[in-house]
């Protein structure tokens, strides 16, 4: 069997703009990298029977997205209209309490079984830049409790 490596570009965000009880799945556009980070806690677990080796147990784990990109508008209209997908993000990472909370879900776009979802947080960077530089946009999604897999949409 031959392998091939997989592409990062082939992740894609989604956040659900609409309720929990019936999401509305919106992409996250414009974006130029993607990170799954899993944070670990682990507590020593070292006894004498170990014959001087230590041992580790892991106690906690935790998740957070980055995204990082180019911030997106309709080019066809006259007036601004955001992406859809950065500008929830945009509003919630404005926000306090609640508000800061999303529901998001994150895939391969290749079918292959990598899929979950979750609550976070936004933690939004904000925008700004040199007289030559495109509009960034950044944000990490803190992940609130478990990730849970799910049925990968592009399969």
């Amino acid at each position: 069997m031959a392998l091939r490596s997989l592409l990062a570009k082939d992740w894609v965000v989604e956040v659900n703009t609409g309720t929990p009880a019936s999401p509305t799945w919106t992409p996250v556009r414009g974006l130029t990298e993607f990170t799954e980070e899993i944070n670990t806690e682990t507590e020593d677990d070292s006894d004498f029977d170990g014959d001087g080796w230590a041992s580790q147990v892991v106690t906690q784990r935790g998740w957070t997205l980055g995204l990082n990109g180019n911030r997106k508008r309709d080019a066809d209209a006259a007036t601004f209209i955001p992406d859809p997908g950065q500008e929830f993000l945009r509003q919630a990472g404005h926000t306090i309490g609640p508000g800061a909370d999303i529901q998001c879900r994150w895939y391969r776009r290749d079918g292959s079984p990598d899929a979950y979802q979750g609550r976070a947080a936004v933690d939004y960077k904000g925008a700004g830049g040199e007289t030559t530089d495109l509009e960034p946009f950044e944000a990490e999604l803190l992940g609130q409790g478990k990730p849970e897999p799910i049925t990968n949409p592009a399969a």
